[in-house]
């Protein structure tokens, strides 16, 4: 097609047409676009996003359990390695026991807990995870004589030893009723000991080789702590169910605080949770503080709330205290019941809203956790289930590690280990990837599944989803043969508006409509007076040409500079390493560059109301606009008719700080621009600037369209 070589000639010399950059808004004022206020943050507003029967809930469960999964690294999901568990160090009790558990996760990283079981009683049994949140050394916790007898004063407890670690007490009395409950350590607490929990210092270990967590190289892959603890816990579930005599068909999970966002996320995207209640944590609220509760892209587009219902239909309990919890009951709550309503399982719903108490998982609570298992998993007990006093177990008698199981020391602790770690996963993520790869047409869709949904999700938003756009012309110039109209294009249901200019023949038939995406915005189609050649000749040839100032861009900047970094949000001062982490920002806001494509799209569909039935074309010519033209290729579908792009040799793997304009969470990972490149098959793409493409020519060959796709390292 001619738009082609017109695009490949020279960028330099001009047409005169226009004196000046076509401005959309006066001198000073920026468009009114709902991206250029506060960022949200963990501390936000998160309504559940409602659903109107089951087929609606199904798609929208879905979409959360891939959210989740992608946001800890774990989509697809890593290779399940031997976990070679030790159960040792029998403590036996009149009616239950407790051992001490290790297993790896990972080769060589370990879970450490403390397995309760019923004793005297025949299985098997069901079982119940219970993480522990942010009570300091939770397993080895003694919260005092003093404090505990305060609890009981308040009605929160019964019992001192109860008032003094209150997860233990929950794991004794689940084994009382008959049940196996693990009681494992939050990463860098207690027995795990091999990585703090959050760093105060972490920028030594941002580096392009030899990475830890929270360096940019680790969140272009989606390696984070929040994944880590999640696959602990998805490890977990592993060992119970390598225990003869757990019940695979009666698994749950409890938890509060911290703990409650583990016991939600393991319930959301492990299938063999048969059950799950997670604690004064579920909220439209604040959404949890710690680098353990969030993840880059795991609450743009959902929060706790939706997260703690894709358990539905299976069991759900929740409790509310004077905390972020405390409006749970009218804000969150009535649309869990409107769901499990829909879905034909109200009984399956529980919920108590005890705001007379602070944050807890005191006595009153677990009663209420006790009737909850009791009822799903069919144990026979008489409710309510009051707990009896125990013996409270010392760090001595708890630790996993002594002379005869030695804990990690050396370089199996600290940085070392931390490295080593995240050369493990990036080694296994690669080999994951590339045995998706496609080699013909049956293995396509698969890799589609897997790094196009991928894709798909990093960048938020497809062609078909856009929505209605409104374009509001504020000035129009005709000059020699060419008209310029600039005006404000506004995606109405999304509240963004961009600045956006229409250039077209005045004395030629259109053929056709070319959104032209440049690094500067429209002013990149402009030099001196006129237009450079390459857009002339293009309205010479009857062609439309569509751009704009996408987000950060031209009329977005107050002083005009290019944006040198994103906007960030950090926790607290941002002075301490965990502070500063990129999940922050990214967890609950879209990348500019994300940003940047949903306005390609809008683009696009205005693009397609002036084309009519004609072609619209795309063109991003640079190490900005190249990779964006192709991501919105990606997400359009076929209202593209041919897109040509300039990459100028950008990979997103040479980037080296989390705030740069172009840094997107999770592109290296999902093969870097060629994986990009991968996902815009099998329709027409035209690639220079890129030396090679091998995972995308595999691609669009196993689509039977390699003559659609054209790659030229020049």
């Amino acid at each position: 097609m001619r738009i082609v070589a017109i695009v490949l000639m020279s960028l330099l010399s001009v047409q005169p047409v226009v004196a000046q950059s076509p401005r959309a808004y006066p001198v000073g004022e920026i468009p009114a676009d709902s991206r250029v206020g506060e960022l949200q943050t963990l501390n936000g507003y998160f309504p559940f996003k409602a659903v109107a029967d089951k087929a609606d809930w199904s798609q929208r469960q879905a979409d959360i359990k891939r959210r989740i999964l992608i946001s800890q690294g774990l989509w697809p999901e890593p290779t399940k390695t031997q976990l070679n568990a030790v159960v040792h160090k029998r403590i036996e009790f009149e009616d239950y026991t407790v051992e001490a558990v290790y297993f790896e996760s990972i080769p060589g990283h370990f879970v450490t807990g403390s397995l309760y079981r019923p004793k005297g009683k025949s299985g098997p049994f069901p079982a119940i995870l219970c993480p522990h949140g942010h009570w300091n050394d939770a397993r080895f916790y003694d919260a005092g004589v003093d404090a505990a007898e305060k609890l009981i004063a308040t009605g929160a407890e019964r019992f001192v030893n109860a008032g003094r670690n209150h997860i233990q007490a929950r794991c004794v009395q689940l084994a009382r009723m008959g049940c196996i409950a693990f009681f494992y350590d939050m990463t860098g607490n207690c027995d795990s000991i091999q990585i703090g929990h959050r760093p105060d210092k972490s920028d030594h270990l941002d580096t392009a080789e030899n990475w830890g967590f929270f360096a940019t190289q680790a969140e272009l892959r989606l390696e984070n702590m929040m994944g880590l603890q999640t696959w602990n816990s998805v490890r977990s579930i592993d060992f119970l169910l390598e225990q003869p005599d757990v019940d695979s068909n009666r698994i749950g999970v409890t938890g509060a605080s911290g703990g409650g966002t583990q016991a939600m996320i393991i319930a959301a995207i492990d299938d063999r949770v048969t059950a799950a209640m997670p604690c004064v944590m579920v909220s439209t609220a604040m959404q949890g503080g710690c680098t353990c509760e969030n993840a880059p892209l795991m609450r743009i587009d959902q929060g706790n709330v939706d997260i703690a219902a894709a358990i539905a239909p299976r069991p759900l309990g929740l409790t509310a205290a004077d905390d972020w919890t405390r409006e749970l009951e009218t804000k969150g709550y009535p649309d869990l019941q409107n769901l499990y309503a829909i879905l034909g399982h109200k009984n399956r719903l529980t919920a108590v809203f005890q705001t007379h108490f602070p944050h807890n998982y005191n006595h009153v609570n677990r009663v209420v956790m006790y009737g909850f298992f009791n009822r799903h998993f069919n144990l026979g007990f008489k409710e309510p289930i009051l707990e009896r006093d125990f013996d409270l177990l010392s760090k001595e008698q708890l630790t996993v590690w002594n002379e005869q199981h030695p804990g990690p020391s050396g370089t199996d602790i600290g940085d070392s280990h931390e490295i080593e770690l995240l050369k493990l996963a990036t080694a296994d993520s690669d080999e994951r990837l590339a045995d998706l790869i496609p080699s013909n047409g049956n293995e396509l869709s698969e890799y589609q599944n897997v790094v196009g949904k991928a894709w798909q999700t990093i960048l938020g938003r497809r062609f078909d989803a856009v929505g209605d756009v409104k374009f509001t012309d504020t000035k129009q110039v005709s000059l020699d043969g060419i008209q310029l109209t600039v005006g404000r294009l506004n995606h109405l249901d999304a509240g963004e508006q961009i600045p956006a200019a229409i250039l077209k023949g005045s004395n030629v038939d259109q053929k056709g409509v070319v959104v032209w995406i440049t690094d500067s915005g429209k002013s990149g189609l402009l030099s001196g007076d006129g237009v450079i050649d390459s857009v002339g000749e293009a309205l010479k040839s009857g062609y439309t040409v569509v751009t704009a100032d996408l987000s950060g861009q031209g009329e977005f900047l107050k002083n005009g500079e290019p944006l040198e970094s994103q906007r960030m949000w950090y926790q607290r001062r941002g002075q301490a390493g965990w502070e500063r982490f990129s999940g922050y920002t990214y967890g609950y806001n879209h990348s500019l560059f994300a940003k940047r494509t949903h306005d390609i799209l809008t683009l696009i569909k205005h693009a397609r109301s002036v084309a009519g039935k004609q072609d619209v074309e795309l063109i991003g010519e640079g190490r900005t606009a190249g990779p964006l033209v192709l991501a919105a290729r990606s997400q359009a579908g076929d209202t593209v008719t041919k897109t040509t792009v300039d990459l100028k040799g950008f990979r997103f793997e040479d980037l080296t700080k989390q705030d740069a304009p172009m840094f997107v969470p999770g592109a290296v990972k999902y093969l870097d621009v060629d994986g990009l490149l991968s996902v815009c098959a099998p329709y027409n793409v035209s690639a220079s600037g890129i030396s090679d493409a091998p995972v995308a020519s595999k691609v669009y060959a196993a689509a039977g369209a390699s003559e659609m796709l054209k790659v030229s390292g020049e």
